[in-house]
């Protein structure tokens, strides 16, 4: 059964999940790559970013890996394809990870501006979608296969699928980095109104990691 997940999603300890003035020079936002001090290193990350053998092994690993584990599709939203607003002014750009990007599955990008389907190495093809949220996790559904649907980001994209109480589970990793300004991934969601529940919490030496479950259809 398809279930639609959040995986590896960093927040700072004063709420971010990104920095403020994201651009191509900092498509984390101003200090946002700080975030990420404890998956740079793991294993999963590094093979699955560069092809390396090697890589820190742990708890932050084991995170890491569980994230891409039976995942079918993603959904991501537009800025975490990359830093272009508006109409699409060509085709050249084709993402932030190269010709190989880490999905290998479908990938489903919210967007207001239309573009032809992008196929590129690995078994990844983004696809981008004009109809909406619920057009995008349909469509990803499909693609899974019964397999889950990982929401990639940004904040304002997992905002509205836990608002519309479409995922199922959120794994944060809780970095101990103050941002100060950004993207806030939980201002106006209840979460506890929503039905989501604190299944797990891990920590690591360099974050603490919170699994949360919707365990009530209420919205």
């Amino acid at each position: 059964m398809t279930r639609v997940r959040v995986a590896s999603f960093t927040l700072s300890l004063d709420g971010y999940g990104a920095g403020p003035d994201q651009d191509f020079e900092h498509p984390l936002g101003v200090g946002g790559t700080d975030l990420h001090q404890w998956l740079v290193p793991t294993r999963t990350f590094q093979r699955t970013l560069f092809g390396n053998d090697g890589g820190t092994t742990g708890v932050d690993d084991d995170f890491a890996a569980l994230g891409f584990r039976n995942v079918g599709a993603w959904i991501l939203g537009r800025n975490m394809f990359g830093p272009i607003r508006g109409p699409w002014p060509n085709e050249d750009w084709k993402g932030w990870w190269g010709d190989n990007p880490p999905y290998h599955v479908p990938v489903f990008v919210l967007t207001h501006h239309a573009r032809a389907p992008l196929a590129m190495e690995g078994g990844t093809t983004f696809h981008f979608v004009t109809g909406g949220m619920h057009e995008a996790l349909e469509r990803a559904c499909d693609a899974a296969d019964g397999d889950d649907v990982r929401i990639g980001g940004g904040a304002n994209t997992i905002q509205q699928y836990l608002r519309a109480g479409l995922i199922d589970e959120l794994h944060l990793a809780i970095s101990p980095v103050l941002l100060g300004a950004g993207e806030r991934l939980f201002d106006g969601v209840n979460m506890r109104a929503s039905g989501y529940e604190c299944a797990q919490v891990v920590g690591s030496e360099m974050a603490t990691h919170v699994v949360l479950r919707r365990t009530s259809n209420d919205a």
